[in-house]
Order: structure tokens, then C-alpha cells, then sequence
């Protein structure tokens, strides 16, 4: 792994070893966020809750998830959200389609989702999607679409500023 920072051994925290020890593989940015006990601890949850099943189909939450980590070029992110995008039935043809920004061949919510999460991704605006995202989603719907966005702008983020990569 490329990354400058000293990443916290599970041998030190409980709470790190317990989450390797059942998704049954090291991962680094629990190691780095492992810096920080309180924040790990809570991180989990508040990505479970933002992620895991709502009002939102969950593929439309990973397509939404994919766009960001792809418009910040986020290696990690995107290495770790691809099993599931396949798990959730998105094809390879859709997973480069969305790397790509060639949104023509998925139905009109899913291309609103798509245009609303990269302009809210580089801008911090939706200016220009808002009004096609509402004519898709409900507006609980739209506040579970923004959440989506915004735990994957913080992921990415944190991955891309301290230099964590997918495993080789």
C-alpha cells in the first residue's frame, strides 16, 4: 500500500480487529480511521444507516456511490463499491458507462441520480439537477440520494487525502 501514514495494527484496537475479523480481510481505511477510536466506532453505523436498505433501491444507491468515487478518481473507493455494484445487478457495460459519464442507456431516474450526485460531487451545488432529481424521487427519497452522495464524497476523500489505495 502507498500511503505515508502509519496505519493502526488491529492488535491495538478491539473495535478494528473485531470489524477485519468479519468481513475476513484487512482494511485500511479502518486502520487509518483507527487513528481517530470515536469516529471509528461510530462510522459503521452511520454508514449502514446511510447505505443499507431505505426508500431508495439499492442499486440506484451504488450507481449514485460508483459516480462520486469515479469523479474524484477515488481507487479505493471504487475497488471496494464494484462487488457490490455487480451484486446488485449493474452490468460492466453500466460500470463503465458510469466511469465514463455516458449516461444514454439507463432509465431517466437512474440518469437523474447519475447528473445530480457528479454535480453535487465537483460543484457542492445541485443548481442545474435539482429539478430532474425531483421529478423522479420523492423528497425523502432525494434527502436518502444526497446522504449516499455525501458518505461517499467523505470516503473518498479520506481516501484520496491520505493516499489509500486498493489492496494489490
Amino acid at each position: 500500500m502507498a500511503t505515508a501514514l502509519k496505519l493502526v495494527d488491529p492488535s491495538e484496537n478491539e473495535l478494528l480487529a473485531s470489524l477485519e475479523a468479519r468481513a475476513k480481510q484487512a482494511n485500511p481505511f479502518f486502520r487509518a480511521m483507527a487513528h481517530r477510536p470515536e469516529v471509528l466506532k461510530n462510522f459503521p453505523p452511520l454508514y449502514t444507516a446511510v447505505i443499507g436498505p431505505g426508500s431508495v433501491a439499492r442499486r440506484v444507491k451504488v450507481l449514485v456511490y460508483l459516480a462520486c468515487s469515479y469523479a474524484n478518481t477515488c481507487a479505493f473507493c471504487v475497488s471496494s463499491n464494484l462487488p457490490g455494484a455487480r451484486k446488485a445487478g449493474i452490468t460492466e457495460e453500466e460500470i463503465k458507462a458510469v466511469e465514463t459519464a455516458r449516461d444514454e442507456g439507463f432509465p431517466p431516474a437512474e440518469r437523474a441520480a447519475l447528473a445530480y450526485a457528479r454535480e453535487l460531487t465537483r460543484t457542492a451545488h445541485a443548481e442545474a439537477t435539482r429539478e430532474e432529481i425531483r421529478a423522479h424521487f420523492t423528497d425523502e427519497q432525494i434527502v436518502e440520494i444526497t446522504l449516499v452522495i455525501g458518505i461517499s464524497n467523505l470516503t473518498n476523500r479520506f481516501n484520496n487525502g491520505l493516499g489509500i489505495l486498493p489492496e494489490a
